[in-house]
């Protein structure tokens, strides 16, 4: 897309918002304004900068502050300590809490993303990938107990690859700075999330050779959530929160990855639009995205298998203990294009073949 049409795109797109947050709310009611906590900066989180964009959230009479706190821990740390009143983070986190005994649990209550946002990043270009290739090679890797870190155990262990003892396992750089530290010359392999793979191949440092989403599986990946106290206090709030989100996840279904690029590239300011365009089309053509805010019993599952394969689970948690239900539940059935909105997406739909990783098969 020329500069020309790309400026005259992200006017409308800001206009259309404006418009939007003049109209959501009755007049004379003032918005309610929600702390929110993401993870990271990523194009996995599509769906919630949809709708901060397209004005969602405001239309739900929603003032959402958005702050980002780099990794799973401190994200966690932020919400506990009433720093945050909502976090985007990985399931996880909420079950190490439960573990921990906590007395105001920490529940999940809208799911964002469905698979594992990462890719294995290799910064050899040449030639065909096979598994067997990362032994006795340098990995950077993520905090242990992390999600990505997980999966990626996880996914390594169905190859056949033990990643502590068949690796080269570097796990002493900070969430935030594992993308710059590879960028520098750490390490062989790497996890990367979108836009970061795309950027790294386009400057020649390496290429995707495999989406640890596709092999780790459907789980809740990506979750909102808060503590219980502020669910009993603030459950229209959260409801409102939550219709939001199923309403981007909709839009995000029935556009294409060049629509979406557009409509987020506020929050990405400083990424090529091709960038954002390309990331969000692996996103979509793998599944990674969920449909709809409900985290199913399969992937509350899986996600308790990937952790005790890493031997982090104490023990089984059942889904009701930490995940509610009823926004999303409420948000579906409210929803007045329920009946043609797409259904959860599902592993059948895509298969390894059909995923453009940018690697080799």
């Amino acid at each position: 897309m020329k500069t020309g049409a790309r400026c005259k795109a992200v006017v409308a797109a800001a206009l259309l918002g404006l418009l939007l947050l003049s109209g959501c709310s009755p007049k004379g009611e003032q918005r309610i304004e929600i702390r929110l906590g993401e993870v990271a900066r990523t194009v996995f989180y599509a769906p919630q900068y949809v709708a901060l964009s397209q004005g969602m959230f405001a239309q739900e009479g929603l003032d959402v502050q958005l702050a980002t706190i780099p990794g799973g821990d401190k994200a966690m740390t932020a919400l506990l300590s009433n720093q945050a009143d909502i976090a985007l983070i990985g399931a996880e986190t909420s079950i190490y809490v439960y573990q921990q005994g906590a007395e105001d649990p920490v529940i999940n209550f809208a799911q964002l993303t469905q698979k594992d946002g990462t890719f294995l990043f290799a910064r050899q270009t040449q030639g065909s990938f096979d598994w067997e290739k990362l032994k006795k090679q340098n990995f950077l890797g993520q905090r242990k107990g992390g999600m990505p870190q997980m999966s990626l155990e996880f996914s390594l262990r169905k190859h056949g690859i033990d990643p502590h003892q068949d690796l080269k396992l570097i796990q002493n750089i900070d969430f935030a700075n594992v993308a710059s530290a590879f960028g520098s010359g750490t390490g062989d392999y790497v996890q990367l999330f979108e836009p970061q793979a795309s950027i790294f191949e386009k400057e020649g440092r390496g290429r995707v050779v495999a989406s640890i989403g596709v092999e780790s599986g459907e789980l809740p990946y990506t979750v909102y959530m808060a503590k219980q106290s502020y669910l009993n206090t603030n459950a229209a709030t959260a409801q409102k929160f939550t219709n939001a989100v199923y309403r981007a996840q909709q839009w995000i279904a029935a556009h294409s990855p060049e629509q979406i690029a557009e409509a987020i590239t506020p929050y990405f300011k400083d990424i090529d639009l091709a960038i954002l365009t390309t990331s969000i089309k692996r996103y979509k053509e793998q599944g990674t995205y969920a449909l709809n805010p409900m985290i199913e019993e399969k992937e509350w599952k899986n996600l308790q298998d990937i952790m005790t394969s890493a031997g982090e689970l104490k023990s089984p948690v059942v889904l009701g203990k930490l995940v509610n239900a009823s926004f999303a539940q409420q948000a579906i059935s409210a929803s007045t294009n329920n009946t043609d909105s797409p259904a959860k997406a599902s592993t059948n739909q895509t298969t390894d073949a059909d995923v453009n990783t940018g690697g080799s098969p």
